[in-house]
């Protein structure tokens, strides 16, 4: 009877997975062929299968579009998965990285290191962005305990909105005041357009590490979802969980940050659309929410490119377009689940 009643969650994870592996291919397909100037869907083909290096639309698929694709898999998944790692370890359904402040530290921390140590390799870049992600974390929840109320789901994620916001400004005169050039500006916004192979050579083994690690902990993150006294009954070593779960949110919001730039609301949205078809089982919303943070982000992206060309619009300003009534829709449930 157990076997029946786990067969058809199988096959709805199986069958939920297939669906957004076959989209991502879909939109890696019309990602690469449509922007500024569209290529046709056999120049985009033979690109990939007879390289013609003198053919400029090959170069141009190869050189400038596939690199900005593999980044918006990355980033989307990284997103995604570190939203619901918050989602678990804090049992508040509102926590994202970009809403708690710890993209826009991130970000500060980077600008700040390219401008006072310029020519930094990207490892050193990482870790920066990595230092401003904790430091910006732990305002943010020192903000959210001050006071004898104890700390709500809102409280939280004001604290880390006033943070962020504090973070930008203070990133933006960064980039001003030392002059780091227009390409800085649109990084700020969230933009995948100046990612190049260098830069994935060097972040993607960072998140297939992180990634692999995310998903090992899926059991983890469930038990701990239930309440730490129960995890820790059940056998979670809930201390560990925890801090092994910071590392990584930690880590893959650096890297985010690292190739697109600061985005918020990817980690708040993508775990809800996720939980809502496979339940509350972090084995399965983990892998799903690396596929359909994927999606996510290829999708934003392409309309980010197609709905003014030839100029784009910034990532940041889609995702707040989707996000800001999602997240105000999720607030005012919140609040009165917690009241």
């Amino acid at each position: 009877m157990k076997q029946k009643k786990k067969a058809p969650t199988r096959i709805r994870l199986s069958l939920f997975l297939a669906i957004g592996v076959l989209l991502i291919v879909l939109l890696v397909l019309l990602s690469v062929a449509l922007g500024a100037a569209s290529i046709e869907l056999s120049t985009t083909w033979q690109a990939f299968t007879q390289f013609d290096s003198d053919n400029t639309q090959h170069q141009i698929i190869r050189s400038l579009r596939l690199p900005r694709t593999l980044a918006d898999i990355i980033v989307g998944s990284s997103l995604a998965v570190t939203g619901a790692m918050m989602q678990a370890t804090t049992r508040n359904p509102m926590a994202d990285s970009g809403l708690m402040g710890i993209s826009s530290g991130a970000a500060f921390a980077v600008a700040l290191s390219m401008a006072l140590f310029p020519g930094q390799s990207h490892i050193q870049l990482i870790i920066f962005a990595c230092i401003g992600a904790a430091v910006s974390t732990t305002i943010t929840y020192g903000l959210a305990m001050m006071g004898k109320r104890p700390m709500s789901p809102q409280r939280l994620i004001l604290s880390g909105i006033a943070v962020s916001m504090l973070f930008s400004a203070l990133s933006s005169l960064i980039s001003l005041q030392f002059h780091l050039g227009q390409s800085m500006t649109y990084w700020f916004s969230g933009g995948s357009a100046s990612v190049n192979w260098d830069d994935l050579q060097i972040i993607a083994p960072f998140f297939f590490i992180t990634i692999i690690m995310s998903i090992s902990i899926g059991r983890g993150l469930t038990l701990i979802n239930l309440g730490d006294e129960i995890a820790a009954g059940l056998g979670a070593k809930v201390s560990i969980i925890k801090l092994v779960t910071v590392i990584l949110v930690f880590v893959l919001s650096a890297l985010s940050v690292m190739l697109v730039g600061p985005i918020s609301f990817v980690g708040l949205i993508v775990p809800h659309v996720v939980r809502f078809f496979v339940g509350i089982d972090y084995r399965a919303v983990i892998p799903s929410s690396i596929v359909y943070g994927a999606v996510f982000l290829l999708l934003a992206d392409l309309v980010g490119r197609l709905i003014n060309r030839p100029n784009e619009t910034p990532l940041g300003i889609i995702f707040a377009m989707i996000g800001v009534p999602f997240f105000l829709f999720l607030s005012n449930r919140t609040r009165r689940e917690f009241e």
